[in-house]
């Protein structure tokens, strides 16, 4: 197998406007991992959180992922010009030039966001700080899930839930299994959908590492675990019933997209449960804890 060697395009095509910032912060990604810190301070409150608490926490969860994403755009520019999928970004098309200004703009940010996190509580800070580091050290090199895209992930999660309570119990410690669990359903689909794209830029670790039939075994097992971690956090949790008919119906269904994958195999089925992961699930999982946490369903 042959590495691409394609060259890395950022050279004084353009200094970059909003659009490319917005870009290079994915701002999809970005807005998912807002949603799910606000919805955990509102599960650490009980669902009575006040608006001006909410705003700054979600000010302080959103500044610090969006530096995070920028950071990792920016260390991965070289590899993603080698990629089809992700060649056009506004790093390694050039569109943002030079790539020093990214870097500063998400230096920045998460400075900001590290003082903004410290602010709410300590702890927070130290979620931020940890889960910062996890998304930008050893990256790319066995799974890029396990530990560090797993303590990155869930970062926002504690950085909500310490704002708001100091104390580490089962309803938050089964919230960060949910993430743990759900990040394969997101990260290894779409690597498995785009397989042959990541290989010839020269990625050979895991899912890239074993044949399709494996990959699609594994991650029918996580959606396993994500159905009964998402129906456990109901009886470990203050939700109420709305919960529980979302976890059980999204969960059926990431389960069923999870069994066709391991059936078929094929890319396009990989790429269904990427979909599916994000938005609808994970996103539908959280509104349904919010709504039923404000209004007791």
């Amino acid at each position: 197998m042959q590495t691409k060697t394609v060259k890395y395009q950022g050279k004084g095509k353009g200094r970059g406007g909003l659009k490319e910032y917005l870009n290079l912060i994915k701002p999809r990604e970005t807005a998912l991992l807002v949603f799910i810190g606000i919805i955990t301070a509102l599960a650490a409150a009980g669902g009575n959180l006040s608006i001006g608490r909410v705003l700054f926490v979600s000010t302080a969860i959103l500044v610090a992922s969006a530096g995070a994403n920028g950071l990792t755009n920016y260390l991965d520019r070289h590899l993603d010009a080698r990629m089809e999928r992700t060649r056009r970004r506004a790093l390694p098309s050039g569109r943002l030039f030079p790539a020093e200004r990214a870097l500063y703009f998400t230096a920045a940010l998460t400075a900001v966001g590290l003082v903004m996190a410290w602010f709410l509580h300590p702890w927070a800070f130290i979620a931020d700080l940890v889960g910062t580091a996890a998304a930008v050290i050893y990256r790319k090199k066995v799974t890029c899930v396990f530990p560090q895209g797993m303590i990155a992930s869930c970062a926002p999660i504690l950085m909500g839930w310490f704002a708001v309570k100091a104390v580490f119990n089962w309803e938050v410690l089964l919230l960060c299994v949910l993430i743990a669990v759900w990040l394969p359903s997101h990260i290894w689909s779409i690597m498995t959908a785009h397989r042959e794209d990541y290989r010839q830029a020269g990625l050979n670790y895991f899912p890239m590492s074993s044949s399709p039939r494996t990959v699609s075994r594994i991650l029918f097992v996580f959606c396993l675990l994500l159905f009964a971690a998402s129906i456990i956090l109901y009886f470990a949790g203050n939700f109420g019933h709305l919960y529980l008919i979302m976890a059980a119906v999204s969960g059926f269904i990431i389960v069923y997209a999870s069994w066709r994958l391991m059936i078929t195999g094929a890319s396009k089925d990989a790429w269904k449960l990427y979909k599916l992961s994000a938005f609808p699930y994970l996103g539908l999982l959280f509104l349904a804890m919010g709504l039923d946490l404000c209004f007791r369903f």
